[in-house]
């Protein structure tokens, strides 16, 4: 009975709740509030073409637009992030009053404005004034922002995401790319670490190893490289312009990174530890900064890793003849193709079973490096097995095979050292050559 009682009691005053609320939202004038409307009526994100933004820690920064591009002007002069500058644009022109808290203020201190946390000016194309956003503290709610317009007396809430967006460092503001090149056009990339030289050619998607040695590049490892070097940011700016550079081990770098795209280099070198990054400089720019630890490690791996692992680049869909010489038996096999229909063929001009020469096909462009070394194991004076693929109409490539205990050994004709292979791939090869017999 006592639950019966206190479940009325709470019917009663929810509903004198309601009631309460009903009738102060219907005294409340929508229009008089601003709710959902915008603080810039009538501004265009691409029409505005300067910003500074005081942030909370009281430093100005000014980006301005020139051309298609943005340029921060202070405190320091650089690209700017187009990205970045993009998002305050954007806000800006899509900036929402969530709801007007004050018509008429007395005291702007109470909400932050006062002086403001935040000063963000920015002017529009064909415009001398510059329009501003002033931006305090949150709620005690902590759900959305003071701001208010210093032309207008109402202070309004904005949402708190626009915090974030809004309070930018010059940092923030600038373009924190570590090295600057046109991916596109990328024609070489060499690589100096202490007496190391690596250097990498390129003609579209073909990548090859030019030093320290002449050998196919794994076109992942390379494009890998390319996104490390174009990709990566400054953690942070150290020095805007170093009269020395012995301080950060810049004047004999520890590594150095060179991009040739056409007639230009790009060049960023990189110097001594510090605190878990290293000191490093485009060669193009004043500033010094600092990266990643792994950035360094990663350009500095051995040239084992840029290899290409295939020892075939021939595919079953490319190949047009195969030549396998174990001993001194060799089985050769022409593919052929009449009325769209493929054979092959061997060398008495007998059609052979068509999976099995797909078959050997597959398992010899399957085999894979899992190692290199620098010079030609013994092994392979005396192979196992010789296998030559032609493709693409006129190229062709041979690799031999030779074993020496449990270890399989592998090298192409125009390639220097040897690979370490899988024992149990070549046995798989060798098992549909004998299926072929």
């Amino acid at each position: 009975m006592h639950g019966f009682k206190s479940t009325i009691l709470l019917v009663v005053v929810l509903g004198g709740l309601g009631g309460y609320i009903y009738f102060v939202d219907s005294k409340r004038d929508p229009a008089a509030e601003g709710a959902n409307a915008k603080a810039f009526a009538e501004l265009v994100a691409d029409n505005i073409e300067e910003i500074e933004i005081r942030n909370a820690d009281g430093v100005t920064s000014h980006v301005q637009r020139v051309g298609t591009d943005w340029q921060l002007v202070a405190p320091d002069k650089a690209d700017a992030d187009d990205g970045v500058v993009g998002t305050v644009t954007s806000n800006l022109s899509t900036l929402e009053v969530q709801r007007v808290v004050d018509e008429n203020p007395t005291d702007l201190a109470q909400y932050g404005l006062n002086p403001p946390r935040i000063d963000i000016s920015f002017r529009s194309k064909d415009q001398k004034d510059f329009q501003r956003l002033l931006v305090g503290e949150k709620t005690p709610t902590g759900g959305d922002f003071f701001a208010k317009r210093p032309n207008e007396n109402r202070v309004f809430l904005i949402s708190s995401f626009l915090d974030a967006i809004f309070n930018k460092t010059s940092f923030d503001l600038r373009d924190k790319a570590v090295l600057k090149f046109d991916r596109s056009q990328a024609q070489a990339v060499e690589i100096v670490a202490g007496t190391n030289t690596t250097q990498f050619t390129g003609n579209g998607s073909d990548w090859r190893i030019a030093k320290p040695m002449s050998a196919r590049a794994d076109y992942a490892a390379v494009e890998g490289l390319m996104t490390r070097l174009s990709s990566t940011f400054m953690q942070k700016i150290v020095v805007q312009e170093a009269a020395d550079l012995r301080p950060y081990g810049l004047d004999r770098p520890a590594l150095t990174a060179t991009v040739t795209t056409g007639s230009s280099k790009a060049t960023l070198v990189i110097g001594r530890a510090d605190e878990g990054g290293r000191f490093a400089r485009d060669v193009s720019r004043s500033e010094i900064f600092t990266v990643e630890e792994t950035l360094f490690t990663e350009l500095s791996k051995d040239i084992g890793e840029f290899r290409r692992k295939d020892l075939f680049d021939g595919r079953s869909f490319t190949a047009n003849r195969i030549a396998v010489t174990r001993g001194e038996e060799t089985l050769a096999l022409d593919k052929t193709t009449v009325d769209s229909k493929e054979t092959w063929k061997n060398a008495a001009g007998q059609n052979v079973d068509l999976t099995k020469a797909e078959d050997l096909m597959a398992r010899l462009s399957n085999l894979r490096a899992t190692s290199f070394e620098a010079a030609a194991h013994p092994s392979l004076k005396t192979p196992v097995l010789t296998a030559t693929i032609r493709f693409d109409e006129n190229k062709t490539e041979t690799v031999t095979f030779g074993r020496s205990g449990m270890d399989t050994f592998a090298s192409r004709a125009d390639e220097p050292g040897s690979a370490k292979i899988d024992p149990m791939a070549l046995d798989e090869a060798l098992k549909a050559i004998d299926a072929l017999k």
